[in-house]
């Protein structure tokens, strides 16, 4: 059987004991606070970007991951034999991607795919998980390639936000509806669309934001038998009821915390559920 290696960047957002679980080689992002240059999950992680912001640091912008560095880090297992499946955050929404597709046509090996997750933060950790499912079953990088390319489209999310600061200056919400939202107390719901953060609906209060989730969540249908992540971003309000009803309904789910990539965008008391439909 090939020796297989899983590699994602740090948008998935993944639990450190996953990775050590699955050993999955992330790269991380880099997150600018002007001049200061941190790695995302490595020398900084969502509570000390909070805490920069908070003391009046330059509002953050990230980078993607640049083709140098896929090129070390392929170069590196496959020279140790292995073949690798490299899965990244949305095309849409970073160059990482296409910096990953540089990096492969370089090396010149068809021991590497490249595949674009259409997602980011826990969907993006939804398709590495499972791509490592997949190799632990036996299949080729070739044949795990194309089981994630059909999941991906039934990756389903559903996000609540309670500040919305952060996605007005991110570029996510127009100045308006963020200043009418915070004065209404509506939260808008948003869900990864098409490769993309999209707003799907707007409630007011977060008692009915909860009861969004929970409804989508019904609505949709959850397999089971695929991984599930309940993702916070410092939220209080609605994530400790989410998690007891993920538990009433024998859902078996992982914690995870945002990182800087999307946390810089959905600032704090943000979170959603991401899974796989039936």
């Amino acid at each position: 059987m090939d020796k297989i290696k899983i590699i994602t960047d740090s948008s998935a957002d993944l639990p450190k004991y996953i990775i050590e679980k699955y050993d999955i080689e992330v790269l991380p992002l880099l997150v600018y606070f002007g001049e200061e240059c941190y790695m995302d999950g490595v020398d900084m992680n969502f509570k000390t970007l909070l805490k920069k912001i908070e003391e009046g640091a330059p509002f953050p912008i990230t980078s993607q991951v640049n083709p140098q560095r896929f090129m070390e880090c392929y170069k590196k297992y496959i020279n140790e034999g292995y073949k690798i499946v490299s899965i990244h955050l949305s095309s849409k929404m970073s160059g990482t991607y296409q910096s990953a597709c540089i990096a492969k046509d370089m090396l010149e090996t068809e021991d590497i795919v490249v595949i674009d997750g259409k997602n980011v933060t826990s969907g993006l950790g939804i398709l590495t998980i499972k791509a490592c499912n997949l190799r632990e079953k036996g299949l080729d990088i070739k044949e795990i390639e194309k089981e994630i390319i059909t999941t991906i489209p039934k990756v389903r999310s559903v996000l609540a936000f309670e500040v919305l600061d952060h996605l007005v200056k991110g570029g996510r919400l127009s100045k308006t509806a963020g200043v009418i939202g915070n004065i209404l107390g509506i939260k808008p719901i948003l869900a990864v669309k098409d490769g993309e953060m999209a707003v799907i609906d707007k409630v007011r209060g977060s008692k009915k934001a909860l009861k969004y989730i929970l409804e989508e969540m019904d609505n949709i249908g959850i397999d089971k038998e695929e991984p599930f992540i309940l993702l916070d971003a410092a939220n209080e309000d609605i994530i400790d009821t989410l998690k007891e009803k993920l538990e009433e309904e024998n859902i078996d789910f992982i914690e995870a915390e945002v990182g800087c990539g999307v946390g810089t965008h959905a600032g704090p008391k943000a979170c959603g559920v991401f899974f796989i439909e039936k």
